[in-house]
C-alpha cells in the first residue's frame, strides 16, 4: 500500500510543480536560479526524452499504458522483490502517469529544470530515472552477490 502513495505523492507533486510553472512562467521563459548553471526554463516537449520522437502523442499515451498494464500483470511478482525494486516500480510508475497526465491533457510535457549541459526536465522525469536507477542497482546487486 506504501507504494500505492509513494507513486501518488509523485503523480501529485509533478502535476503541482507543473501547474506552478504553466501559472507563473511565460513558455520559453527562462529564470536563472543559479546563473549559467541551473535555470527553472518552461517548454512544451512534444517527444520523448531529448525530445525525441516529437509528436506521437498516440503513441507515447499507448507505451505508458502498455507499461501500467505490465506492471499490474507483474504485481505480484514485483511485490515478492526487495525494497528496492518495489520503491523502484512506484517512481517510475508515478512519473509515468504524471507524464501520461501531460501528453493526454495537451499532447506535450512540461518541462522546466534546466542545468543548461542537460536537456531539460521534470520531477516525472527524475522519478522515472531514479526509479529505474533503483531496479538497476538491484540487478547488479543481485549479480555480484551471486558469483
Amino acid at each position: 500500500m506504501i507504494l500505492i502513495w509513494l507513486a501518488a505523492l509523485v503523480v501529485l507533486l509533478d502535476h503541482l510543480t507543473k501547474n506552478i510553472v504553466v501559472a507563473m512562467m511565460a513558455e520559453g521563459q527562462s529564470i536563472p536560479i543559479i546563473p549559467n548553471i541551473f535555470h527553472l526554463t518552461y517548454i512544451l516537449n512534444p517527444g520523448a526524452a531529448f525530445g525525441m520522437f516529437a509528436h506521437n502523442r498516440t503513441f507515447f499515451i499507448c507505451v505508458a499504458l502498455l507499461v501500467l498494464v505490465i506492471v499490474w500483470w507483474f504485481r505480484k511478482e514485483i511485490l515478492a522483490e526487495p525494497l528496492c525494486v518495489r520503491a523502484g516500480t512506484a517512481l517510475f510508475i508515478g512519473g509515468a502517469v504524471g507524464n501520461l497526465i501531460d501528453r493526454a491533457e495537451n499532447g506535450m510535457v512540461v518541462d522546466f529544470f534546466d542545468f543548461r549541459i542537460w536537456p531539460i526536465f521534470n520531477v516525472a522525469d527524475i522519478a522515472i530515472c531514479v526509479g529505474v536507477g533503483f531496479i538497476i542497482w538491484n540487478l547488479i546487486q543481485t549479480e555480484i552477490l551471486k558469483k
